[in-house]
């Protein structure tokens, strides 16, 4: 069945880790009779946190989907995790939604994964209302998350209910629309006046609700100013432009485990976030045509070309890939064949399912707007555009951050390296913010993930889904060595035992270069003292030694060779001899360079609340450090950029989680390569030959 795109809602539900996203979702689905019961975290039975490694760790780690129908609309709604470490999956999501509720807790308030993940729906421009949750709990407090949420982002939040009673006197809502109580008890919900106690406040909210509505229309701010209230028909049409517009948020409040004040978000979100046509009408879906590169527009219309984009993929090692998707234009069955425009292949769809977290429900169609999943699709990964073969089109990317931490990883048991790699592979397709590789230089497998939590809970995955299991280290240093003073000598290598001998002779010069150079190979022989075949020789002998270093064994960097005299034998001289000999003059004029350790050097980006400032820059100090510069970010929060030295760095996550109660955030990338202070290169120094000898 396809649904009418106007009465289809699309929506994530976003907060910071822990604010009640899944308690929410709970709630919703209940109310909206999609489920007969309200799971609990605490129980692991709820809908959308059904993986293993969420039910164990108690915390969304990857996004899920369900859907429910209210008062005729179908909502589809994705819960999206909220920690730093999964919410680059947030970030896929909210590239297929319309709307969004954004969850602030009225205990905490707004914490810094709450403004990253905001930033995300300003990318898409995405209308978002508010629900302050939590208004049961103790030191709940309405008045402070609505200030925090005002500051922190610089947009005017507009409340249409407020609390009926607060912490364990919480009963329900008020309703500034229709100015009535609305009183939540065993599920039960009845409509009451509202209570002398809360009219002054009831009657100052509404007045700034009217007030902002009014200034929306000059004939409706014209007939307030005259002194006559808009009617409730011109206040919902007034909150709608407002929301969709996002020229103000609207709030509601309530409380997800208490069911509380849930109906009164559903009716919100209907009334204040938009539908799909909407949204394009604001909004309009615009892409590339792969084969001719002219911008092309879609429409949520059922005769209008296919299109529709992949934002998500869950492997399964038994029933195949699971590939979740939102139509954004056409019809589509189950056994049409769509063009993958990233990929440039084509693929046949399989059954379709509506999702209801793991449970399946079989769609024979999908009209636009619809979100639903697929199985077995060959190609398709996470952000790709599939669509009408004869009318293709390319939707702009999902840009995803880079990875912030690296492992290296060891299979438990030996000869496991290829199911590790076949595994990782796999969850790869899963998890665009993971990387795998081996690295060249320490022969290392390195797994590259956006922190420690984020590679534990993917190597549970791959013990769980592909029964392999690794241990995880630290990965080695990439060191770097380099010289600090010109120097000469004579490379000579000279071998006779009976038979043809070897011979070969070179003169170099050493000189360092600056730091980021390279090499450079300058060849200055004159009158043939070596002659032509033989030089490259020279120079492949140098770069071989570079590569095995000087003083610790790292490669050997930032140098100009300069190949100046010599000597042959008709004879015995040979490619292999002077290749010697280039290596041996290395060596030798590498004794008085005066060879150094260098270290690579990663420019770090903390985002911290304020007060946790002297902590962060204090321990960037301590990890020898040099802050470059510190700025003032919306709500409170303070911006570090530093120079730091990357062996100091690898464990960092933990680190700022601590220090900063789990509210800081960071990106780091390789900026440059410094000498080592001396206590640390004898250190370096130190291991290297500890190592040499255990191996």
């Amino acid at each position: 069945m396809s649904f009418d795109v106007g009465k289809i809602r699309n929506l994530a539900v976003i907060a910071h880790g822990g604010a009640g996203k899944t308690s929410l979702v709970e709630a919703i689905l209940f109310d909206s009779g999609s489920t007969d019961r309200i799971g609990r975290i605490e129980d692991g039975n709820t809908v959308t946190d059904y993986e293993p490694e969420e039910i164990q760790r108690k915390i969304s780690i990857s996004s899920a989907m369900a859907f429910c129908d209210w008062n005729g609309y179908r909502f589809n709604i994705i819960d999206t995790p909220g920690y730093i470490n999964f919410i680059e999956d947030t970030n896929a999501c909210l590239s297929v939604v319309d709307g969004a509720i954004v969850i602030v807790s009225a205990l905490s308030g707004i914490k810094a994964e709450t403004g990253k993940i905001w930033q995300f729906a300003d990318n898409y421009e995405i209308p978002r209302i508010v629900f302050i949750n939590k208004m049961d709990r103790e030191n709940a407090d309405f008045t402070s998350a609505l200030e925090g949420i005002e500051k922190a982002y610089g947009v005017a939040a507009i409340p249409l209910n407020i609390p009926l009673g607060v912490e364990s006197g919480f009963e329900g809502v008020i309703d500034l629309i229709k100015m009535k109580a609305v009183k939540f008890r065993d599920g039960a919900m009845t409509e009451t006046d509202i209570p002398d106690a809360f009219k002054a406040d009831a009657e100052e909210y509404r007045k700034k609700l009217v007030e902002k509505v009014a200034e929306l229309d000059d004939a409706l701010l014209e007939k307030y100013l005259e002194g006559t209230d808009p009617s409730d028909e011109e206040i919902n049409k007034g909150i709608r432009e407002g929301s969709v517009s996002g020229m103000f948020i609207p709030v509601v409040c309530g409380s997800a485990t208490g069911n509380t004040g849930v109906h009164q978000l559903l009716d919100a979100a209907v009334l204040c976030l938009p539908s799909p046509a909407d949204k394009a009408d604001r909004t309009p879906l615009k892409g590339k045509n792969p084969r001719t590169g002219e911008e092309v527009f879609r429409k949520p219309a059922a005769d209008d070309p296919l299109s529709l984009r992949v934002f998500k993929t869950i492997a399964d090692p038994f029933a195949g890939k699971l590939t979740l998707f939102r139509v954004f234009s056409g019809v589509l069955k189950p056994d049409s064949t769509v063009y993958n425009t990233n990929r440039d292949s084509k693929e046949k769809m399989g059954n379709m399912f509506y999702l209801l977290g793991k449970k399946q429900s079989p769609v024979k169609e999908l009209g636009p707007g619809e979100m639903a999943a697929v199985a077995k699709l060959k190609n398709a990964q996470t952000g790709d555009t599939l669509t009408d073969p004869g009318n293709p089109v390319l939707f702009d990317p999902v840009r995803f951050a880079d990875p912030m931490i690296s492992y290296a990883i060891d299979p438990k048991s030996r000869g496991d390296e290829e199911k590790v790699s076949t595994g990782l592979q796999r969850l790869l397709e899963e998890d665009p913010t993971l990387k795998f590789h081996r690295d060249p230089e320490s022969k290392e497998m390195i797994l590259s993930g956006m922190g420690q939590m984020h590679l534990e809970v993917t190597l549970e995955k791959l013990k769980r889904k592909f029964g392999v299991e690794v241990i995880m280290k630290t990965p080695k240093i990439p060191y770097r060595e380099t010289i600090k003073t010109a120097s000469n000598a004579q490379g000579k290598y000279k071998k006779q035992s009976g038979g043809r001998g070897q011979f070969g002779d070179c003169w170099i010069k050493l000189e360092p270069l600056p730091r980021g150079s390279g090499f450079e190979f300058v060849n200055q022989i004159v009158g043939g003292a070596i002659p032509k075949q033989y030089i490259p020789a020279v120079e492949k002998g140098i770069v071989e030694k570079m590569k095995e270093g000087l003083i610790a064994g790292y490669p050997l960097i930032d140098l100009r060779v300069t190949l100046y005299d010599g000597s042959y034998h008709n004879v015995d001289s040979s490619e292999m001899a002077f290749k010697i000999a280039g290596s041996m003059a290395l060596q030798k004029a590498a004794k008085d360079a005066k060879a150094v350790i260098l270290e690579p050097i990663v420019k770090i980006e903390v985002s911290s609340p304020e007060e946790f400032l002297g902590n962060v820059i204090g321990d960037l100090n301590a990890k020898r450090g040099k802050v470059q510069g510190v700025d003032s970010l919306p709500g409170g929060t303070q911006k570090v950029v530093a120079l730091v030295p990357m062996a100091e760095m690898l464990t960092y996550a933990n680190q700022l989680n601590a220090l900063t109660s789990g509210q800081g955030m960071y990106t780091m990338e390789t900026s440059h390569y410094e000498e080592a202070p001396s206590h640390v290169a004898q250190k370096i120094i130190a291991e290297k030959e500890e190592a040499k000898k255990e191996g």
